[in-house]
C-alpha cells in the first residue's frame, strides 16, 4: 500500500489566502480616505494663498511700474527744459509747476485762497452731476420702457447730441450771468447725454424672461420697473458714471475760463492772460488730482455695490 501523500501549502498561497478573508485587508479604507481628503484640502488651500500672493505682487510690480513712469516722464521734461531742448517759457518744467501750487497753496491766488477755488470749480461739477446723472437716468429708463415717449422724443434727443455742447456755455453765460449757475447748466449738458444713452439701453437690454416671470407673479409696471429692470440697468448706468463726472468738470472748468469770479478755470484763463504757462499747468495738475480723487470713490462705491458679480477672466481674483 503506497504511503499517505502530504501536501504542504507554499507561502504564496498562504499569502493568496489570508487576503482572501474578510477583514484582513492590509489598510482600513476609512482612514486612507481621510488622509487623501486632508492632503487634497490642504493643496486647494496652499493654491489659493499662491494664487493670492502671486495677486499682491502683480499689484505692487504694477503700482511700482507707475511711479517709475511717472518719474521718467517729469525727469524727462525737467531736463529738456533745463538743457533748452524744449523753450521753458512756453512748456515750463516740473520744478517751476510745483513752485506756482506752493505758492498758491501758502500765500493764495488773486481771486482768493486755492482752496475756494477747488471748492468753487467741485461745487459746480458736483451740482451739475447729481442733476445730469439724475435727469438722465429718469428719463432714460422712461423711454426705455414706453416704446411710444422714445418713438416720439427720439429724433429731438439725436439732434441735441448732435450739437457740439461746449459751444453752449456762453449761451449760457448770457442767460445766467457770471455766478455759479451757468456753469452748472454746461456741466448738466455734458453729463446727460452719455447717462441717458447708457440708461436706455440697459433698460431695453433687460432680460425678457425676468419681465415675463415678474408678470405672471403679478407685479405691476411700477414694480417691474423698479425691482427688476433698474437694478438689471444699474451696471449699464454706473459704467456712464466713470466717464460722465470728467465731463462734469470739463463743464464747470469751460464756463469759468469763457467768464467766472472765481474757479480753476479763472485760474487758467488768467495765467493764460499773464503768459504763465506754470500757472496754466499747475491749474491741471490740481483738476487731474480732483479728478483721480473721484474716480477712486466711484470706483469703492462700485465694488461695494456689486460685490455679486463674478470676477471677470483676465482680472486678479
Amino acid at each position: 500500500m503506497p504511503p499517505e501523500t502530504v501536501t504542504v501549502p507554499s507561502a504564496g498561497a498562504d499569502k493568496a489566502d489570508k487576503a482572501g478573508k474578510p477583514g484582513k485587508t492590509g489598510k482600513k479604507p476609512g482612514k486612507t480616505g481621510k488622509g487623501e481628503g486632508a492632503t487634497s484640502g490642504g493643496g486647494g488651500g496652499e493654491r489659493t494663498q499662491a494664487r493670492a500672493r502671486a495677486a499682491r505682487q502683480h499689484r505692487i510690480v504694477v503700482q511700482g511700474a507707475r511711479v517709475l513712469l511717472l518719474i521718467a516722464l517729469i525727469g524727462l521734461w525737467e531736463w529738456l527744459a533745463r538743457s533748452a531742448v524744449i523753450d521753458p517759457f512756453n512748456f515750463s518744467m516740473p520744478s517751476k509747476i510745483w513752485d506756482q501750487m506752493r505758492q498758491w497753496a501758502l500765500h493764495g491766488t488773486p481771486q482768493g485762497t486755492l482752496w475756494e477755488q477747488i471748492w468753487y470749480t467741485l461745487y459746480e461739477a458736483l451740482l451739475g452731476w447729481i442733476i445730469g446723472v439724475i435727469g438722465g437716468v429718469v428719463l432714460g429708463i422712461a423711454l426705455g420702457r414706453i416704446r411710444f415717449l422714445a418713438e416720439v422724443l427720439g429724433p429731438y434727443i439725436k439732434v441735441l447730441n448732435a450739437l457740439p455742447r461746449i459751444v453752449l456755455a456762453p449761451i449760457f453765460l448770457i442767460w445766467f450771468g457770471l455766478g455759479p449757475a451757468s456753469k452748472i447748466a454746461s456741466a448738466v449738458v455734458l453729463v446727460f447725454f452719455p447717462v441717458f444713452f447708457n440708461a436706455f439701453q440697459g433698460a431695453r437690454e433687460v432680460d425678457r424672461n425676468l419681465v415675463s416671470n415678474a408678470r405672471i407673479l403679478g407685479a405691476s409696471n411700477r414694480q417691474v420697473t423698479l425691482q427688476v429692470v433698474i437694478p438689471s440697468a444699474t451696471s449699464w448706468i454706473f459704467t456712464s458714471l466713470h466717464v460722465s463726472f470728467g465731463f462734469a468738470l470739463i463743464g464747470a472748468i469751460v464756463g469759468e475760463y469763457i467768464g467766472a469770479t472765481k474757479g480753476l478755470g479763472l485760474l487758467v484763463s488768467a495765467s493764460q492772460g499773464t503768459f504763465n504757462a506754470a500757472g496754466v499747468y499747475a491749474a491741471m495738475v490740481i483738476l487731474a488730482v480732483v479728478a483721480l480723487l473721484a474716480e477712486g470713490l466711484l470706483s469703492f462705491l462700485e465694488r461695494r455695490l456689486f460685490r455679486w458679480k463674478p470676477v471677470e477672466a483676465g482680472t486678479d481674483r
